[in-house]
């Protein structure tokens, strides 16, 4: 096997690079807003945080590591016609790399020595006239700073020859991770070592953000915000929920978002009290609200934002009721998390349910009667969804962190009560049926265990609301 050959050779890659694209990528990073020496400590940091609760909780023998953990493979939405590429984002996190069919190969050994090799797709000819360049083998290691980069179809041999040296070594690896199938046959095959998943611990890194992720995370949210205050704004009764898809994503990707984080609910009147309604092919009328629930990615970074506002500019009687008691919960959860010693997000949706009780209690929407853990049950009914969930690279970001352990400078989130009450329940008045509403940010946890508020531009004051749709552009109000 061939070592690899400086990246200068080359001219095309199969991603931004500094000198093929410097609008994008500074000099030192090796993705937007993320140098390359970062990339790099995670993986040491990776790597000797697996090799040390081995040595605490299993066999202290053991000196020796290897973690594979593949790329994403392309995906078909019908015979040749592909899905936008996303890379697996485990793979990305720890290599920099956007090639899709790659493999990530790390090494610990008894000296505390580590080591990386990536293994890439060959450059071709042909299928780069079909589906753009490719970085190629011989760039690889220098463009991701990896030690050694080899073709992918060595994989086998690399993996065969390191299990006969290191017959005692653990394997890292996920098969229900892995979109590449040949490469979980491949080390089922040829992997004789005792093997673990490497997921959790990933995960366990990822969840706390670096200062130029944080970075990367209030750019991405400060997008969505706009986006949303220019899709309310031009919201008017008569316009289709996919119009209203349309105008956010636009927004976004003006703005200079890749893509929408995730397909949005757009959900108009009594839509809104489905919580994953995203069929958006609704007429939303005079008198109705709209919840959106949007988000963009922005160089490998999500946001996840949910605002609800009425159509025509001013909130009911009954809306302005429910809105109220929102904004005011979700104003209390964001308060809690600035308690020293932090919160859990568990903690914080018991409090939710606590809070909204109360104060549906107070709106007579929840018998008086109902107290304690009964008020509790009671207040789950008008939400009965989790108040948050980690935020990131995915939207549902680090899903095998805990949601039971005390939020950690770092850590990102999001706050997102909500309140929707079915045409079919008849234990609220009537004129209460049939409406939804949610209200979500993203906030992170700093350093001095105070509370930012990343998307704190996008609008939801219920009077400053108002304010805005009644100051819509003439053209709009025409609609």
């Amino acid at each position: 096997m061939e070592a690899t050959e400086p990246a200068r050779r080359h001219t095309t890659f199969g991603q931004p690079v500094q000198h093929t694209h410097p609008h994008l990528i500074s000099p030192g990073e090796v993705i937007p807003g993320i140098c390359l020496e970062e990339i790099q400590a995670r993986r040491r940091m990776l790597l000797f945080s697996m090799k040390e609760f081995c040595a605490k909780n299993l066999d202290k023998s053991i000196k020796n590591h290897i973690v594979i953990i593949p790329a994403a493979n392309k995906k078909y939405m019908s015979h040749k016609i592909p899905y936008v590429f996303r890379q697996n984002t485990d793979f990305l996190y720890l290599s920099g790399c956007q090639e899709p069919d790659s493999v990530l190969v790390m090494e610990i050994d008894g000296e505390d020595q580590c080591k990386s090799t990536l293994f890439m797709r060959p450059k071709d000819k042909h299928a780069e006239l079909w589906d753009g360049p490719r970085t190629g083998v011989q760039a690889a290691a220098d463009i991701f700073g990896m030690e050694q980069s080899y073709d992918v179809a060595l994989l086998k041999e690399y993996l065969m020859k390191y299990s006969f040296a290191y017959p005692n070594a653990i394997t890292w690896f996920d098969e229900k991770a892995s979109d590449l199938e040949d490469v979980s046959k491949i080390v089922a095959g040829v992997t004789h070592n005792h093997m673990r998943s490497p997921l959790e611990f990933i995960h366990n890194i990822r969840v706390i953000k670096s200062p130029s992720e944080c970075e990367l995370m209030r750019k991405t949210c400060e997008i969505a915000s706009s986006a949303i205050n220019r899709t309310m704004a031009e919201s008017y009764p008569g316009i289709g929920e996919h119009h209203v898809f349309a105008t956010v994503d636009y927004c976004t990707r003006m703005s200079g978002a890749n893509f929408l984080a995730y397909p949005p609910v757009v959900a108009g009147g009594t839509n809104a009290t489905i919580i994953h309604y995203v069929n958006n092919n609704q007429i939303v009328r005079g008198g109705e609200m709209i919840l959106l629930d949007a988000g963009c990615e922005y160089h490998g970074y999500t946001s996840d934002i949910t605002r609800t506002w009425p159509v025509d500019g001013k909130f009911s009687d009954p809306q302005r009721v429910l809105y109220e008691v929102l904004q005011q919960v979700q104003l209390e959860l964001i308060g809690c998390l600035q308690h020293a010693g932090g919160e859990t997000l568990d903690q914080l949706f018991d409090t939710m349910c606590t809070k909204i009780g109360k104060y549906l209690q107070e709106v007579k929407l929840i018998p008086a009667s109902c107290s304690g853990l009964e008020l509790s049950r009671a207040a789950y009914k008008f939400c009965p969804h989790h108040v948050s969930h980690y935020l990131g690279m995915d939207v549902h970001d680090t899903p095998l962190v805990s949601r039971s352990i005390r939020l950690r400078p770092g850590m990102i989130c999001t706050v997102e009560p909500g309140i929707y009450i079915s045409q079919e329940r008849t234990d609220v008045p009537p004129e209460f049926r049939g409406l939804g509403l949610r209200i979500e940010d993203d906030v992170l946890i700093r350093p001095d265990k105070q509370v930012e508020v990343l998307t704190k531009t996008c609008i939801k004051d219920r009077q400053l609301l108002e304010e805005m749709l009644s100051n819509r552009h003439s053209t709009v109000d025409k609609h």
